[in-house]
C-alpha cells in the first residue's frame, strides 16, 4: 500500500522553490549566486527528522496539496479523502522486528517505508513556507532544502533571530493546540483550574496598548499587600521592562539586581531567596531592548552567580533559577511570541472594557445624561470609533475630544473616523498647552503656533522612526537622534502630558513615552505625510526601501500601502489609515499647518480611492496594473491586511464598498452576484461587526472570485466567534484548521441554545475536532435539531453519542471505509438513543461494507 502511495504522491514534493533534488541541483542554484559584505551562509539540519514528524499535521498537509493538483485525476481514481485515510493507516503502522522481538516505532514516520521520505518533504515545505511567511524581520534571500538539510543566504544580523524563529516555529508553531478559553479571575492568575493538574509557573498576559495589563499586575499586588489575596506568597518582587532597560549592559546576580531595585532585600540572605515563594512580575515585554535568547543562554543556577540582565531572566524564566519562584510577564501580542509557548503555564488575554463598560465610563465621566446619551449615540453610529472604545485609553481620548466639541463648537460635524478624533485630539491637546504657556510666558500666539509645530514635527520623527523598530519607550539618545531636545521634551511633556510623557525611574534616568501607541503611530503618519509633501525624499526613500521619485499623492499611498502589506505583524495597519484619513479634505484643513500643501483635487483623491477598490479581473493581466500590490496573490496578503486596505477607505469616507455589500447582504439572489476582493474583505468585516443576529451563515451564498476565497478558510474562526447568528451554520467544504473548530465550538458553547443546525459536511476533521464536538453535543444546554456530519466516516462518526434530550438528524455521507467496525459501533451507539429521528446513510462505499454486514448492523439498531 506504501509503495501504491507513494507512486500517487511522489509528484506533489519539490514544486517549490526551495527544493534541491540532488547535490548537482544544489550547485546549479548556488554557482552565481553573490554574497555581500553583510550576508553570511548558514545550514541547518532537523534532528531526526522522520521520527520527529507529527502525523495528524502530515496528513493536513497532504491533503492540501492534493487538493491543489489539478492532475490527480490523471494518475488514481482516489479521491483526496481516499488516499489520507489509507496514508494514516501507513503512517501509523510503525511495527518492526528487531532480533527476533516485534517493535513499534512510537512516533513519527515508519522508518523504513517508502511513503516516509515523501511525507517528510511535504511537511517540511509546508512548515518552511509558514515560518518564512511569519518570521517578523528580513527573510533570507535564499532558503535552499534537501529533505532535512537546509542551506541559507541571510544578513549576518539576522542570523540569531531566525534561529530563534525558525527553532520556536518548528517545535510550537506549527501544533495548533485546541485550548478551552476560561475566564480567571485577576486575583487567581496563579491559580490553576479545578479540571487542571500540577501548578501554574509561569503566566503570560497579553493585551493590546492600554487595555489595562499594567492595571492588572498592580490591582494584584495592592490586594497582596493589603492582605486580602494570596497570602500564600512570601514576596512580590515588580520588575518593569523599561527600568530593566536602564541596566542592559550592567552585570548582575539575581540576588544583586533584586536588591538593586527593592533595597529592603538587602537583609535577605541568598539561601532564603530558595525558601520563600516569591512572585516576579515583569511588566511590558513590548518595552523591553533585552535580548532574549531562549535557546542559547548560558545555565544560571545559583542566585549569587552573576551574568548579564537578560540572561538572569532567561534562566528565571526556563526554571534553573529559582525553581519555586512564580512569574508572572505582560506584553501586548506582537511582542509576546519572544517567550516560548514551551516555557508559559498559562496564556492569559486582558480585553478591555465590554460594551456595558463603555457606557458606564461615559456616563460616569459626563453626569449631564442628555449629553452622555449624545455622546454614546454618537460613538454607536461609528463601529471604528465604537470598537476603539473597548481600550479604555480611548476611551478618554474620545471623551476629551467629544466634550471640547459638544462644548465650544456648537452644531460641529462631530468626527466619524479615527483620523478625524486624533487629529481633533491634537488640536484640543495643543490649545490647552497654548492657553497655559501663553500665560507663564506671554509669547505671542503666532510665534507660539510656530513653535508648537516645530516640536510636534520633531515627536512626529520620533514616532516615525521608532514605529518600525518597534521601540515605544524612548530615552536621551532617542530625543537626539532625531532633534528633540531635552529640555523641549519636558516642557511638551509638562504642560501636555496627554500627548508626550516623562516619567523618571528608579535610577532618575528620564524616561519617555506618548501616551498611547496610537497616538505614536497618528504622529508618524503626520511626519510621513509632511515629508510627502514637503519633498524630504530622503526620509521616504529609507522608509520605503525604493530609489525611485514619488510624483502624485495616489502613488505615495500606494507605496506605503504596498509597504505595510508585506508586513507580517501590520505593524503599520493603523498608521497607513491615518495616513489615507490625512488626505481628507476637513483634517488637511484642521492640521494644515502640520501636513503642507498637497494635491488635493476630485481627480486625485479618485485615484486614491480606485487603487484601493482596484482587483485583478479575470480577464486581465498582472501588465495591466501599475501597483505592485495590487498584483500580490490572497497568499501573499493576509486576511487581516486585506481588511485593513477597506478600513483605509472608510477613513478616507468613502461609502461605496460598504454600501455594496449592505445590498448584498439584503439581496435575496446573492449567488448570483459575484464579490471581488475588496468587497470581501467588506463583507468579512462587517459580518464581524454586525448587531444584527443573521438565521444563517452560508458560505455557498458567497460567490467569490477565486482570489477572494481567503474569506472561507483564514478568517472562518474570526466569524465564528464574534459572528452572532440565530438559527444555523451551514460551514461545508470550508477546509476547517484546528484553530478554526476551536473557534467554532467557543462561539458555540457561549450561547449554544441558539443553533438549530450546524451543517460541517466535505470537511477534513481531526478526531480532536470531532472530540470537541462530540463534547458539546452531550452538553444538556445545547439545542441541535439537524447536524450534518462527517465525511470522514471511520475515525469520526462511530464516535458520536448523542443523548436522549437531543433529538439529531445526522447526515453521513461515508467516503470510504477499510474496516467495517466503525459502522457497527455507531449502530451500537444508536440503540442508546431511543427518540433519535431518521438517520440518512448516502453514498455508502459497496466496495468496503456489504450489504449483508450493513443488515446486521440495522438489525442491531431498534431506534432507528
Amino acid at each position: 500500500m506504501a509503495k501504491h502511495l507513494a507512486t500517487i504522491l511522489a509528484p506533489l514534493v519539490g514544486n517549490t522553490e526551495h527544493h534541491v533534488r540532488n547535490s548537482q541541483d544544489f550547485a546549479n542554484k548556488v554557482k552565481h549566486l553573490q554574497l555581500d559584505s553583510a550576508e553570511t551562509m548558514v545550514s541547518y539540519d532537523v534532528t531526526s527528522l522522520f521520527t520527529c514528524i507529527p502525523t495528524t499535521e502530515a496528513v493536513i498537509s497532504v491533503r492540501k496539496r492534493l487538493l491543489q493538483d489539478s492532475q490527480l485525476q490523471d494518475r488514481t481514481n482516489l479521491t483526496p479523502d481516499h488516499i489520507c485515510e489509507l496514508l494514516e493507516v501507513c503512517l501509523n503502522s510503525t511495527y518492526f522486528q528487531f532480533r527476533g522481538n516485534f517493535y513499534r516505532q512510537r512516533h513519527g514516520c515508519a522508518m523504513d517505508s517508502p511513503i516516509s521520505p515523501i511525507v517528510a518533504n511535504l511537511y517540511m515545505e509546508e512548515v518552511e513556507r509558514r515560518a518564512l511567511d511569519s518570521f517578523p524581520g528580513t527573510t533570507p534571500s535564499h532558503w535552499f532544502r534537501y529533505v532535512d538539510d537546509t542551506w541559507v543566504k541571510i544578513k549576518s544580523q539576522e542570523v540569531e533571530t531566525f534561529t530563534d524563529h525558525i527553532n520556536l516555529y518548528i517545535t510550537e508553531g506549527l501544533r495548533e493546540e485546541v485550548q478551552t478559553q476560561h475566564e480567571v479571575r485577576n486575583q487567581d492568575i496563579l491559580k490553576p483550574l479545578p479540571d487542571q493538574h500540577g501548578s501554574i509557573r509561569v503566566v503570560l498576559t497579553s493585551g493590546v496598548a492600554g487595555a489595562g495589563k499594567s492595571f492588572s499586575v498592580q490591582k494584584f499586588t495592592l490586594d497582596w499587600a493589603e492582605g486580602s489575596e494570596n497570602q500564600d506568597i512570601s514576596a512580590v518582587v515588580p520588575l518593569s521592562f523599561r527600568e530593566l532597560n536602564l541596566i542592559r549592559d550592567q552585570q548582575h546576580s539575581l540576588l544583586s539586581l533584586i536588591q538593586l531595585f527593592h533595597p529592603t532585600f538587602q537583609k535577605i540572605p541568598a539561601e532564603q531567596l530558595s525558601v520563600c515563594k516569591l512572585l516576579f512580575i515583569f511588566d511590558g515585554l513590548d518595552e523591553s531592548r533585552l535580548s532574549l535568547d531562549f535557546s542559547n543562554s548560558p545555565a544560571v543556577s545559583d542566585v549569587t552567580q552573576t551574568s548579564s540582565v537578560n540572561v538572569l531572566l532567561i534562566n528565571l524564566i526556563q526554571g534553573r533559577l529559582l525553581p519555586s519562584a512564580q512569574v508572572w510577564i505582560t506584553s501586548r501580542p506582537a511582542a509576546a511570541n519572544q517567550i516560548p509557548a514551551s516555557c508559559v503555564d498559562r496564556l492569559t488575554e486582558v480585553r478591555g472594557f465590554n460594551d456595558a463598560q463603555k457606557e458606564e465610563y461615559f456616563r460616569r465621566r459626563f453626569p449631564d445624561e442628555e449629553q452622555s446619551s449624545r455622546i454614546i449615540s454618537h460613538i454607536k453610529t461609528s463601529r471604528s470609533l465604537h470598537i476603539m472604545c473597548e481600550v479604555p485609553v480611548f476611551c478618554w481620548i474620545t471623551a476629551v475630544v467629544l466634550e471640547n466639541m459638544v462644548s465650544t463648537e456648537q452644531g460641529a460635524e462631530l468626527p466619524t473616523t479615527l483620523t478625524d478624533m486624533y487629529s481633533h485630539f491634537l488640536m484640543v491637546q495643543t490649545k490647552r498647552k497654548k492657553n497655559k504657556y501663553q500665560q507663564e510666558h506671554q509669547t505671542s500666539p503666532q510665534e507660539l503656533a510656530e513653535a508648537d509645530r516645530e516640536v510636534l514635527l520633531k515627536l512626529g520623527g520620533l514616532a516615525f522612526e521608532n514605529l518600525e523598530k518597534g521601540n515605544i519607550m524612548f530615552y536621551q539618545e532617542d530625543l537626539q537622534q532625531c532633534g528633540l531636545d531635552v529640555t523641549e521634551a519636558s516642557v511638551y511633556s509638562g504642560v501636555c502630558t496627554e500627548i508626550f510623557r516623562r516619567e523618571c525611574g528608579i535610577f532618575q534616568k528620564a524616561v519617555y513615552s506618548f501616551v498611547h501607541l496610537s497616538v505614536q503611530e497618528f504622529l508618524a503618519a503626520v511626519y510621513m505625510f509632511h515629508c510627502y509633501s514637503n519633498r524630504n525624499t530622503k526620509v521616504m526613500k529609507d522608509f520605503l526601501k525604493d530609489q525611485r521619485n514619488i510624483s502624485s499623492l495616489d502613488e505615495f499611498l500606494s507605496r506605503v500601502m504596498e509597504k505595510s502589506l508585506q508586513s507580517k505583524t501590520g505593524h503599520l495597519d493603523l498608521c497607513v489609515r491615518f495616513l489615507h484619513g490625512l488626505s481628507v479634505e476637513s483634517n488637511q484643513r484642521l492640521l494644515g499647518g502640520l501636513l503642507g500643501q498637497t494635491d488635493q483635487s476630485p481627480e486625485t483623491i479618485q485615484r486614491v480611492t480606485n487603487n484601493l477598490k482596484m482587483v485583478q479581473k479575470d480577464d486581465e493581466t498582472p501588465e495591466d496594473y501599475s501597483l505592485p500590490w495590487q498584483m500580490m496573490s490572497g497568499d501573499q496578503i493576509s486576511p487581516d491586511r486585506r481588511i485593513n486596505i477597506f478600513h483605509c477607505l472608510m477613513e478616507m469616507k468613502d461609502l461605496s464598498v460598504h454600501k455594496d455589500v449592505q445590498e448584498f447582504l439584503k439581496s435575496e439572489n446573492r449567488a448570483e452576484k459575484r464579490l471581488s476582493e475588496i468587497h470581501c474583505s467588506a463583507l468579512a468585516y462587517m459580518l464581524q461587526m454586525s448587531e444584527e443576529v443573521l438565521d444563517q451563515l452560508d458560505l455557498d451564498e458567497y460567490n467569490m472570485t477565486n482570489e477572494a476565497h481567503w474569506l472561507e478558510g483564514e478568517i472562518l474562526e474570526h466569524l465564528t466567534t464574534s459572528l452572532p447568528v440565530s438559527s444555523g451554520f451551514r460551514l461545508r467544504g470550508c477546509d476547517f484548521s484546528a484553530v478554526s473548530c476551536a473557534a467554532l465550538v467557543s462561539a458555540l458553547r457561549s450561547n449554544p441554545s441558539h443553533l438549530a443546525e450546524l451543517d460541517l459536511r466535505d470537511n477534513f476533521l481531526e478526531d480532536s475536532d470531532v472530540q470537541q464536538l462530540q463534547d458539546l453535543v452531550e452538553s444538556p444546554d445545547f439545542k441541535l435539531q439537524t447536524l450534518r456530519s462527517v465525511e470522514r466516516w471511520s475515525r469520526s462518526v462511530s464516535c458520536w453519542r448523542f443523548p436522549p434530550q437531543s433529538s439529531c438528524i445526522t447526515d453521513v455521507r461515508p467516503t470510504g471505509c477499510a474496516d467495517v467496525s466503525c459502522f457497527l459501533v455507531f449502530s451500537r451507539n444508536l440503540n442508546l438513543l431511543c427518540p433519535l429521528k431518521p438517520v440518512n446513510m448516502k453514498s455508502m462505499m459497496q466496495r468496503f461494507v456489504k450489504l449483508q454486514l450493513l443488515s446486521e448492523a440495522l438489525k442491531r439498531s431498534s431506534s432507528i
